[in-house]
This record gives C-alpha cells, structure tokens and sequence, in this order.
C-alpha cells in the first residue's frame, strides 16, 4: 500500500482526527491511536485499522510515553485546542527537538492563532465562520448546515490529510518535519474558492437558494416522485436540458428559454407536476440510459446496493457485517487495503506497541502499577 512503513501516533479525539487517522490506515500507515482513562474510545467509529493504548496525558510519566512514541513515529495527529498540548510538555518545540523528522499534524476547528483559537466550536460554528454556511439552504428561511460533512470532514479530515502527504513528500527531499495548521474554518473556506472567484461573476448574486447552483434552477434541484422518494436533477448544459424536457414529455415550445430566472418559479411547478406523475423507479428507466443527468435520490442503504455501486465495489461488509464505502480514490499499484475487523478497543493494544516502541516489560509493569498505561482488561476491573 502507498503509506506502508508510515508509522502515525494519533491522540483520541472527535470525528475529524479519527477520519483522518482511519484514512491514513486505509492506505497503510500504522496508526496508533492513544486514548485516555474514562473516554469511550473512538464514539464517531472512524477506527479501522488502528491500535489502541490507553496512556494517562495528565500523569508527567504519561506525557514521557507520547514523547517516546513520537521519538520513533512519522507523523503526530493531535485534535486540541491552542495551548492544550504545550501544557502537557508534548509541543513541537519538544517533540521535534527529539525527532527532527517527526510531522506534527494540529487539527483544530480555529486554527492556532487568532481570537478564536482558544474557543470551543463544531462544524456549524465553523461553518459559519468561513463564509460558507451563508449560502446554504432554502430560499426563504434559514441558514442550514449539511449534516457535519463540509466543515468537519472536508476542511477538516480532508485538508488534513492532504497537509501530511505534502509533509511527508517533502521530507524525502529535505529529511525535516515540520508543522501543520489544520483547521476547519480555513479549510473549508479554501473548498469554497469556486464561490469567491465567481463572485464577480454574479453567480451566486440572487438570495439563498434561487442561484443556478443551490436550487434556484428547476433544472438543477430536486423533486418528489409518485411514491415520495426523490430524483435530482442537473440537467445544466443545453443538450442535457433538451432530454430532460424530452424525457418529461414536456413540449420544449410552450416553455421559456433555459436560463430565463425570472420564470425559474413557474417552471419548476411544471417540473414538479411531471416529476409527481411516475415512481422514482419509473423515472429510472426513463432516464438511466441518457444524458439528461437525472438520477435517483438513494438512502444509504440503497446507495450501498445500486447496481453502479455493486459493478465497482464501492462498499465493503466488515467481520460484523457492517457495511461502509471503500476508501477512494483507487490507486491502480497501491490500492488501500481496509481492515474488515472489528474497531479495537480502548487499551487493547497497549502491552504489544509499547513493547514494539522499546518498552521493556519491567517498565510496561511500573507505568501499568502507577496507572499510566492501561489496557482493555485492565479497564474492565476498575
């Protein structure tokens, strides 16, 4: 796998680290992820692949642990807030006096600087802060966040990533580490570069959803089908708009032309009423075999099993039958390789990387007596 060899120390913390560590797992690194005493482990399951230690960050002796993990890994992963990992002696200006080489990965939501970044905050907050979250929603009411997807994931998970593979790269020609400033306002801020080089092109310049992108169109939006689902439509180019209109069976001369805003309204009830008058499945085989880019509004568990998705393999069934996608994008040499066991657990793994990072069995029983280390049965008698 293309990350093989890349050994990643990831500290336990909400859903964006976790995506990023699972991603870097996927494609081979060994990631260790360091959990701490009383947490439940990775709760947004984004664990596979990795192992678990269980080290108490509040203990100096636990501090020295991380310190000497960090000494022999490539990467660190840590999602706190400003401050947080210089007050547990585990900074970069520590770690990387101790190993050079060391990428030292900082996930926040604010960045490392500025009046926030001392501030608690989820995607919403971050999504608001870049500018973003103010064009998205439904003309006429409220702002409204997709799920937590653009900000924690996307600027998040994604940037992050992307921060380590250009880190890691570049070390292969300068042999240093260095430093990454990951957060999720800027990063999801960067996502929305199209949205600010088109400003001027007054792409975006109607209200909230009444834009050619955010559903503004009747042409690019979504409708209700015969039997409540849904299909979406982005019939945006003209002969992609002319077999919508075909497939339909609208009469192309008793409509105003395509891009005609101010009869948007009217005809999307038009649409609307065509769209009410078949299945979604209907409609399927009405326009799965053209270029009208019309296509079904799946649930998660179909998306799973449509036959694109199963042609291409595009999800995979764990040990517990659990079912996710496959990480992306393929590689033709270097394809990840998920593991289809079950997420660890908190501690499990804390005897045996210790041991791999040079831990002697004498000093795993002295950290394991003074309750610094844990691990997954020992968890289980307190």
């Amino acid at each position: 796998m293309a990350l093989r060899g890349i050994c990643v120390v990831e500290l336990a913390g909400l859903a964006p680290g976790p995506l990023c560590g699972m991603i870097l797992a996927d494609f081979g690194a060994q990631v260790v992820r360091v959990d701490r005493p009383g947490g439940q482990g990775d709760v947004s399951h984004l664990s596979r692949g990795k192992r678990s230690v269980l080290v108490d960050l509040k203990q100096p002796q636990g501090a020295t642990v991380v310190q000497r993990l960090c000494s022999r890994a490539d990467v660190l992963l840590e999602p706190f807030r400003r401050g947080v990992m210089e007050k547990l002696q585990l900074g970069p200006e520590v770690l990387q006096r101790q190993n050079p080489k060391l990428i030292y990965a900082r996930l926040s939501g604010f960045g490392q600087s500025g009046k926030f970044s001392g501030a608690a905050g989820h995607d919403i907050n971050y999504l608001a802060l870049s500018g973003v979250l103010s064009k998205l929603g439904v003309s006429g009411e409220s702002p409204s966040a997709p799920l937590n997807l653009l900000a924690d994931f996307a600027g998040g998970s994604l940037m992050c990533t992307l921060g380590i593979l250009m880190a890691l790269f570049e070390r292969t020609r300068s042999g240093k580490g260095q430093v990454i400033d990951a957060n999720m306002v800027e990063g999801t801020a960067y996502l929305s570069s199209f949205l600010w080089k088109t400003l001027k092109f007054g792409l975006w310049e109607q209200p909230r959803g009444q834009n050619l992108l955010d559903g503004g169109a009747p042409f690019y939006t979504t409708y209700r089908t015969a039997d409540g689902e849904f299909v979406a439509v982005g019939a945006l180019e003209p002969q992609f708009y002319k077999l919508l209109i075909e497939g339909l069976g609208l009469n192309p001369a008793e409509l105003p032309p395509q891009m005609s805003m101010g009869h948007w309204p009217e005809m999307k009830k038009k649409f609307a009423a065509a769209f009410a008058k078949k299945t979604r499945a209907e409609w399927c085989r009405v326009f799965d075999d053209t270029d009208a880019c019309v296509t079904p509004v799946l649930m998660l568990d179909e998306a799973a099993h449509h036959d694109h998705s199963r042609e291409r393999g595009s999800f995979i069934t764990d040990t517990e039958q659990g079912v996710s996608p496959r990480p992306a994008p393929l590689l033709s040499r270097t394809p990840a390789i998920p593991s289809l066991q079950k997420d660890p657990f908190v501690g499990e793994h804390t005897e045996e990387v210790l041991k791999e990072f040079g831990f002697s069995q004498e000093e795993i029983g002295q950290l394991s007596s003074s309750q610094v280390i844990g691990s997954h049965k020992q968890r289980a008698h307190l």
